[in-house]
């Protein structure tokens, strides 16, 4: 066998009948060996190319892989569980300005001449400091369900609207999340009722002692089970522009971003690498923005809902016995800006760390559970 660096010596002859050495081919011959094993090394070190997506894009099917929920793994459960714990964190950044907004909204006798933050300032001295979290516990019993009803039912409302019915794009999510938010209200409302009603009271007028005995007032005072649903055609015309315009945005801004720069704004999913997901920090920031512009659109509705869920304990309540009725009343004696729109600065204030919180630990949470 011919060593390296041996001139290849060809058995042909020339014209002239000398052996004629073929330093081309003794070239070739030095070259052969290194590409022949750079050819297999990369052969078997070749793997296909991993294909980024986004969680919408994710097909039911391909969520069976290794470390992916099953249906036995109670895929529902912990969906379920991820859109509780998001509401609940939300709302509980934003308790001491939901108490405000509520006092100011149906103008409380005792803060109706203050402000935002004058309000503020004026419950811990008149209530203490835990009265600006009065309602609180209402709330949370209230807004574990409804975060959990309206994450999941808008998940499966947009996977039907897309399979059933053919409806993409972006109007899928407006049409899904305002389902799911009218879904959510319808099951969660009572709730909501005693929470607003508890959340009204002021320091050494209490009319309910409790979450329990606000539910035994109303039941027998009230109308029984129709006492529990008063104001409940406002709150669902009022929150499927919320929630419809909520997720639209959310979901519009996260799949313009993930696609447009996803290496800026986007991450891979802990719990799926294949899945693009947000950057915390964007996240906030989209969640936000949807907060913001949903509460601009249905913010008359919800002043509407506050005064009538509030009803017989206010002074005006022969007057707020309807929707229409009750918007005519605010506007007529309250104008737009003092009354349709008392206390949106505190809306927005609210709304954005609200949203941003909910959307962000939704996301967050749907890694933890292996959702994606």
């Amino acid at each position: 066998m011919d060593s390296p660096g041996t001139p290849v010596m060809s058995s042909s002859r020339t014209g002239g009948g000398a052996v004629e050495p073929l330093t081309r081919m003794n070239w070739r011959h030095r070259g052969e060996r290194p590409r022949r094993r750079q050819l297999q090394k990369d052969q078997t070190s070749f793997k296909p190319p991993v294909v980024m997506t986004t969680e919408a894009s994710i097909p039911a099917s391909a969520k069976t892989g290794v470390g992916a929920p099953t249906r036995r793994d109670f895929f529902w459960l912990r969906s379920l569980v991820a859109g509780g714990i998001a509401g609940c964190c939300a709302k509980s950044t934003i308790a001491p300005l939901d108490r405000v907004k509520i006092l100011l909204q149906a103008h409380n006798r005792h803060y109706k001449h203050l402000g935002v933050f004058s309000t503020l300032r004026a419950v811990p001295k008149k209530e203490g400091f835990l009265g600006l979290y009065k309602g609180n516990g209402a709330m949370m019993v209230r807004i574990f369900p409804y975060g959990a009803i309206q994450f999941t039912a808008f998940d499966r409302y947009r996977k039907l609207l897309i399979a059933k019915l053919g409806i993409s794009g972006h109007i899928h999510r407006l049409m899904a999340g305002s389902m799911a938010g009218m879904t959510a209200v319808i099951c969660t409302y009572p709730l909501d009722m005693i929470r607003a009603r508890l959340a009204f009271q002021v320091k050494g007028e209490h009319r309910y002692a409790g979450i329990i005995d606000a539910f035994r007032v109303i039941y027998t005072q009230e109308g029984g089970l129709r006492g529990f649903y008063r104001g409940l055609t406002p709150t669902i015309i009022g929150m499927a522009p919320y929630a419809g315009i909520s997720f639209f945005t959310f979901g519009t801004l996260k799949s313009i971003g993930l696609s447009q720069a996803p290496g800026i704004l986007g991450r891979p999913s802990s719990d799926n690498p294949n899945v693009l997901v947000l950057k915390t920090h964007v996240n906030l920031l989209c969640g936000g923005i949807a907060g913001a512009f949903a509460q601009t659109v249905s913010y008359p509705l919800d002043v509407a809902r506050r005064r009538m869920q509030l009803g017989s304990i206010l002074t005006e309540a022969d007057k707020c016995v309807s929707m229409c009725k009750t918007l005519k009343y605010v506007y007529k004696v309250h104008g737009i800006q003092k009354g349709l729109y008392r206390g949106l600065t505190l809306n927005y204030i609210r709304c954005i760390p609200s949203q941003a919180v909910a959307f962000t630990t939704y996301e967050l949470m749907r890694q933890v559970l292996h959702l994606n």
